[in-house]
């Protein structure tokens, strides 16, 4: 009997609950009991898996996405952008609540850690002063973080691609207005 695999079902029956719950009640009313309850285990079971349920939400976007874009090679940032929105408008009605969780260990905090190192990425050859790199991937990760939170929590939020097309014309208008000597 391969515990691997018996520890991915396990993982993934809890994952499931866990998104079957906070389609009926918000995230901060679900308890470890109930996304245990609701897959037919016990509390031990769960703790044996995952710390909190914090951890088991940053674990369903591990598995879903990364997964998914580790097996990928953009050719810049915007299609890597496309991409993660695309994901996210798919899954919306999840990751529209998961964005909501407040907190230490929150989804948002996991999506940052996620998120920056890829913006380290991608603007490495254009952050030349190094005093400046991490300014730069927070201010990056901030805003975007903050527009896309705005974006998916429409009702009728913009198709991804269209989405991806108003950052980019917003970042390169901002950008066509810096004169070099201001810096």
């Amino acid at each position: 009997m391969n515990t691997t695999a018996d520890s991915n079902l396990t993982k993934r029956a809890l994952a499931a609950a866990m998104k079957e719950l906070m389609e009926q009640m918000p995230f901060s009313k679900i308890s470890v009991s109930d996304i245990a309850e609701q897959c037919g285990m016990n509390r031990k079971s769960f703790y044996y898996h995952f710390k909190d349920k914090y951890d088991l939400v940053n674990w369903i976007f591990d598995m879903e996405y990364l997964q998914l874009s580790s097996r990928q090679d953009y050719a810049g940032i915007w299609d890597f952008l496309t991409e993660l929105c695309s994901f996210f408008y798919e899954n919306r009605s999840f990751y529209r609540r998961a964005l909501r969780i407040e907190g230490q260990n929150s989804f948002l905090e996991h999506f940052k850690e996620v998120l920056e190192p890829s913006i380290k990425y991608f603007l490495a050859s254009s952050l030349e002063e190094a005093k400046y790199q991490q300014f730069c991937i927070n201010f990056y990760a901030d805003a975007f973080i903050a527009a896309f939170v705005r974006w998916l929590s429409e009702k009728d939020c913009v198709p991804p691609q269209e989405f991806v097309r108003m950052l980019k014309a917003s970042i390169y208008a901002a950008v066509k207005r810096v004169e070099v000597a201001e810096l």
